[in-house]
């Protein structure tokens, strides 16, 4: 599908895109992401429906846009905080060309990597909503639309809705950057893998983390870390603590609220023994899903 030629075609005609190829209907969600009466129950709203004035973006992009609705995508949605950490790559995913305020037809493209080529998909602008509820991730400002489309659009890539519920981090890194991946299991670690992450972070490589347990049960432990969900890590720093130095690392929660509740934590007392001006540079205390 041409973007450019389906948005001048609409634009002509005086009409919001339609795409036949990804359907406002349960086959665009799947069979079985959903009960049946509840698959009946959806509910498809352009943004223009539930804002007077939507945009794609506002004020940039930010980790702290995406809050991951009830399609269990957290392995795709850790991967695009990650991207939005590194602003080159975003680009490629993210056309600058579209929104809300010139030439809007109902039609919005995003780019993803596909066996060695960026491929370009089309959608229109419905989201699916289940009770007056976003079933996709939704915005954390109420009319900022480029999380929810954007997941639309993998959707599509990978079939369904449906599709997305469950997959690899390492996966939905590729799709989104063309770059090459590396795991290391945290079970038996890398005796250098403070090294690795330091020299990761300085040159700009997008990362995340997960936790084993099942993916489709996402149970929280009493430590505030969720079994079998993805993460990503927004940063590694060293900081003076007490006499000497400790290794930190910064991890995300794309729920956007839910954060870990032991050592280095937002109400933790290591902080009390850091000196103020770093306690002031990198503390965030707020329910926000971020935690070091």
């Amino acid at each position: 599908q041409d973007f450019k030629h389906l948005r001048a075609l609409c634009l002509s005609q005086g009409l919001l895109f339609e795409d036949a190829t990804f359907p406002a209907h349960i086959s665009s969600i799947g069979p079985n992401l959903l009960p049946e009466d509840k698959l009946r129950q959806i509910q498809w709203k352009r943004p223009t429906e539930l804002q007077r004035n939507p945009f794609l973006i506002i004020d940039g992009v930010s980790r702290f846009d995406i809050m991951q609705g009830e399609i269990g995508d957290c392995w795709m949605l850790s991967a695009l905080g990650s991207l939005t950490l590194q602003k080159q790559f975003l680009e490629n995913v993210l056309p600058k060309d579209q929104g809300f305020q010139d030439n809007y037809a109902g039609i919005f493209h995003f780019r993803f990597w596909q066996y060695g080529d960026w491929v370009d998909v089309v959608i229109d602008d419905r989201l699916p909503f289940l009770n007056g509820r976003y079933l996709s991730v939704h915005p954390r400002t109420s009319n900022e639309f480029w999380p929810s489309l954007l997941e639309k659009a993998y959707a599509k890539l990978r079939g369904s809705y449906q599709n997305l519920h469950g997959g690899y981090l390492s996966d939905a890194l590729v799709d989104l950057t063309g770059g090459v991946q590396v795991q290391f299991s945290l079970k038996d670690p890398p005796s250098d893998l403070e090294e690795i992450l330091k020299a990761a972070a300085k040159s700009r490589c997008l990362m995340g983390c997960s936790t084993s347990g099942h993916a489709r049960r996402n149970i929280e432990l009493r430590n505030g870390i969720v079994q079998g969900h993805a993460y990503t890590v927004t940063g590694s720093l060293e900081i003076r603590y007490k006499n000497g130095w400790k290794h930190i690392i910064r991890i995300w929660n794309p729920w956007g609220h839910g954060e870990w509740k032991g050592p280095w934590s937002d109400d933790s007392p290591q902080w009390d023994r850091v000196e103020p001006q770093y306690r002031e540079a990198y503390l965030r205390n707020k329910n926000d899903g971020e935690f070091w």
